[in-house]
């Protein structure tokens, strides 16, 4: 009898994690690869595309989380802060649209245009990059250092601040704090942090 259960709660836990992204991701001083993924304006962007960068403010953001539409004029306040300072946002949308048809990238065009963003919103159609970077909710931030021509280490993962409810209300703001550091060729204050947001819709195969 105790053998059965065992092999039913095997066979639960492998429904539950079905489909589930498999790998962990970057940790802080990992070396950051570059993509190659397609903007709202059809243009395909990366990393590299910057010549000028000191690094960048890597965001996996989406039209239809709630988290993501309560930051998104912090979003924008953080390119219009940095991308002169050579820290640009590039925000990338990794949620499957079959899920959730609000992220089409249709959808992704109207928002940006109607948003005005001056910066990249990509498209993670495969969800690779995603995966590669460890990606789970929506937005994530992954503050990246350039190191060299070809190299961005990971300085800094997880929420944008300390309150997604208020932005009047924050205490803490991690991501302004890490690239100020950066620029000043100081020690991040903090490297890591939880993402609040809703989960990346994976695809189902």
């Amino acid at each position: 009898m105790n053998a059965v259960k065992t092999i039913f709660a095997i066979a639960l836990i492998a429904v539950m994690t079905a489909g589930r992204p498999v790998t962990p991701g970057y940790e802080i001083g990992d070396t950051a690869t570059d993509f190659k993924l397609k903007n709202v304006d059809g243009k395909m962007v990366s990393l590299s595309d910057y010549k000028d960068a000191k690094g960048y403010i890597v965001i996996f953001d989406c039209n239809t989380c709630p988290y993501s539409k309560a930051y998104n004029e912090r979003i924008i306040a953080l390119n219009k802060k940095y991308a002169s300072k050579g820290f640009p946002v590039i925000t990338i949308n990794a949620n499957d649209p079959s899920i959730s048809p609000g992220d089409s990238f249709d959808e992704m065009k109207s928002r940006a245009k109607s948003k005005n963003y001056d910066f990249p919103y990509l498209m993670d159609e495969t969800q690779e990059v995603a995966r590669a970077y460890g990606a789970t909710n929506t937005p994530h931030v992954f503050v990246l250092d350039k190191v060299s021509d070809n190299e961005s280490k990971v300085a800094y993962i997880g929420a944008i601040d300390d309150n997604s409810r208020n932005a009047n209300a924050v205490s803490k703001r991690y991501v302004e704090d890490a690239v100020d550091a950066l620029i000043q060729e100081k020690s991040v204050p903090t490297t890591r942090t939880k993402a609040i947001g809703c989960t990346i819709k994976w695809k189902n195969s």
